[in-house]
């Protein structure tokens, strides 16, 4: 019997965990997942771990575990370089960098690693500003908001956040924020909603440029109606430890500064020689997901810059193109593997638009359903946010299986009601 063909997936988010699980039951192939963490979470949910209104450790996936249950292997590492001529790609594991990288060989390598938030060169941002990109900083984030709560607490000051970005994750960051801090108040300090400051700060002219005009406008009355000064049409010409230099002269002084404007895909895809990179980084494939220079190298999710050969438009750079693009590779690749290995022709992926929704924690929620979806349609209040929620489960569904993932749903449900709503630990 032939040896198994080589399939290694760098990077565990949405796309990558997906295709490894698919890849993985199907058997055919020796599939490695790579990725610098030791566990998946959904990354629609960051703002809510890094606001402190859901758990990580409540909702995190293994990766060890989740590939013993699917028959593949998972290789902790951060992808450093990548050699084309010989087909290896080398890992450090930051934990032991004085060790020699680890060396993986491929037939096939998927680059899945994701975007993260751009800063276009501003000034300051970088040393002064946080992220929520992964777990580690949205984890940061909630580590310095309650180390100022409890300094806010004890000395009765202010505490002030301003976040830069008005898309779908500054605004749910802003609402997620407000909704920790209510319920925090409950716990013996009905005062501290007052002393919040929050800020939102957007260069366009309205918030959610993706989203229809109507949507934009209504989160922008929630957030206001929830004390979030909205600034539009503010570009931020520096970042400083006290807060923001506005291009206009003004200022906006903040006590924690978050960035989550602009994509860009992670730096190290910069120094993979030879392949053709979108302007933001991301590397250009074709309909078959492979990069446009090497047949052997294909990128999904955040990472690959796509254009939809029916509609002509870039694939967005979201939870759902990536689970789209997962999905049709695990088939693609099944049939590829039943018939004459991975360097068979791929069928060309298409783009299903099937909406996209935008959830403000409790307060309230909008959604856009595409033609893909019940025909179209909006959804507005409950209905989107339990929408949102849905398709979280679905993820789950596809990663676990029915069994364990209603037995996961369970937990949460049961989590909610013996923990309280807010990390106050």
């Amino acid at each position: 019997m032939a040896d198994k063909a080589r399939i290694v997936v760098v990077g565990g988010g949405v796309a990558g965990i997906e295709v490894a699980t698919g890849l993985g039951r199907d058997g055919r192939a020796d599939v490695v997942l790579a990725d610098r963490s030791l566990s998946h979470v959904w990354k629609p949910m960051l703002h809510t771990f890094a606001a402190g209104t859901a758990r990580p450790d409540r909702q995190k996936v293994d990766y060890f575990a989740q590939a013993k249950r699917n028959d593949f292997r998972f290789q902790p590492g951060t992808l450093v370089s990548v050699d084309r001529g010989a087909k290896r790609i080398a890992l450090v594991v930051e934990e032991a960098e004085d060790h020699p990288p680890a060396d993986l060989a491929y037939d096939l390598l998927i680059l899945a690693i994701g975007s993260r938030a751009n800063d276009f060169g501003t000034p300051g941002v970088a040393e002064h500003c946080l992220t929520i990109d992964d777990l580690t900083e949205a984890e940061g984030f909630h580590a310095s908001l309650r180390r100022h709560l409890l300094r806010a607490l004890r000395d009765r000051d202010g505490l002030s956040v301003a976040i830069v970005g008005g898309g779908a994750t500054g605004v749910e960051l802003a609402a997620e924020v407000k909704h920790a801090i209510d319920i925090t108040a409950r716990y013996g300090s009905p005062d501290l909603p007052a002393r919040l400051r929050l800020t939102l700060i957007e260069s366009g002219p309205r918030l959610l440029p993706a989203f229809p005009e109507k949507v934009s406008a209504a989160a922008a009355r929630t957030l206001a109606g929830l004390g979030v000064e909205v600034r539009v049409g503010a570009t931020v010409s520096a970042a400083d430890e006290a807060g923001f230099a506005l291009k206009d002269g003004g200022r906006i002084d903040a006590t924690l500064r978050v960035w989550a404007a602009g994509v860009k895909a992670p730096d190290v895809l910069g120094a993979i020689e030879g392949l053709e990179r979108s302007r933001t980084g991301g590397l250009v494939v074709g309909p078959d997901l492979r990069t446009t220079r090497d047949p052997a190298i294909l990128a999904l999710g955040d990472c690959a810059s796509l254009t939809d050969p029916r509609s002509g438009r870039s694939v967005p750079a979201t939870a759902q193109a990536a689970h789209q693009e997962a999905q049709h590779l695990v088939g693609a690749l099944r049939g590829a593997l039943a018939k004459g290995g991975v360097q068979s022709a791929l069928p060309p992926f298409h783009y299903k638009e099937r909406g996209a929704i935008v959830s403000l924690a409790d307060f309230n929620g909008w959604g856009t359903l595409g033609r893909y979806t019940f025909g179209g349609g909006k959804l507005n209040g409950l209905s989107a946010r339990l929408m949102h929620d849905m398709l979280y489960r679905q993820h789950q569904f596809g990663l676990f299986g029915p069994g364990l993932a209603l037995a996961t749903w369970l937990a949460d449900e049961l989590d909610r009601v013996v923990s309280p709503p807010v990390r106050l630990d």
